[in-house]
């Protein structure tokens, strides 16, 4: 069994300005991503300027902060809102989802390519690939500030278990790191490769919502469910598995129209 590194959830404080590693996460997200793009879009004949690679990053950023916020409020704790309707405000108090934070994008997405007059599907598969390095910054900081932990584990047969400050006394999965690995730098790699070379519109973005909903869902299954929801059905899958299904099965089918529908060099018709 391992010792959860304790770490002080302010990353710097210089007198009464606190930036916490959290925030400091999401930072090094956007950060990361911009320059991925940019990367991208400096190479001849992308279709894509640096300046409007920074207006879409605002966009969804805006995006994932309205729409993971409003998506928590709905999916995971929707009779509070009921009771108090200005928590959905109460940002600071924390609560965030990643599929409120998925549609807030797509929202986004939508309102970027018709302001610059691009294709929605388009524009979904330039930002897909970018995607996964933020979720992976995202569950770095759950894990850093002790949150979202795993269910309980077995030292002997998983010798990374953790007992989490917050999480009671038996040791647990670091379901976080896991989360990291697969939904964020695993599906990044895929994703980048995959997309590195044309593809069918619409393909690299259902390529995404299929590979994410796979990996959150196997993650799942050593998560936690929120303690004020625990198991939706079955009496073993998650709400985040729900969301999730959705995902794997749009994804696939928007993947296979998308190659149905492109001539026989890849290209879409």
């Amino acid at each position: 069994m391992l010792t959860y590194p304790a770490i002080d959830p302010v990353a710097i404080a210089i007198g009464p300005l606190k930036i916490h590693w959290y925030g400091l996460m999401y930072l090094l997200a956007f950060a990361t991503a911009w320059a991925l793009a940019v990367y991208r879009v400096r190479k001849p004949g992308s279709g894509w300027t640096e300046a409007q690679v920074s207006d879409l990053l605002f966009y969804c950023a805006m995006g994932i902060i309205l729409g993971g916020r409003v998506g928590y409020v709905l999916f995971y704790n929707f009779p509070q809102f009921l009771q108090d309707p200005l928590w959905l405000f109460r940002v600071w108090e924390g609560g965030m989802a990643f599929h409120g934070g998925l549609l807030g994008v797509l929202i986004a997405v939508a309102l970027f390519g018709h302001r610059y007059k691009k294709n929605f599907f388009a524009v979904g598969d330039f930002v897909a690939p970018f995607v996964p390095i933020g979720l992976m910054f995202g569950r770095i900081g759950n894990f850093i500030g002790g949150e979202l932990w795993g269910r309980v584990a077995d030292p002997a047969s998983v010798p990374w278990a953790m007992v989490f400050p917050r999480g009671g006394e038996l040791p647990r999965h670091p379901s976080q790191l896991y989360q990291a690995a697969l939904e964020g730098f695993l599906l990044f790699v895929i994703l980048w490769f995959y997309s590195s070379r044309p593809r069918p519109q619409r393909a690299v973005g259902a390529a995404f919502l299929f590979g994410y909903g796979i990996f959150r869902t196997i993650a799942e299954f050593f998560r936690e469910p929120d303690a004020h929801i625990g198991f939706d059905m079955f009496g073993w899958l998650s709400r985040g598995q729900l969301l999730s299904i959705p995902m794997i099965i749009i994804g696939a089918v928007l993947l296979v129209h998308a190659y149905r529908s492109a001539d026989p060099k890849g290209q879409q018709v």
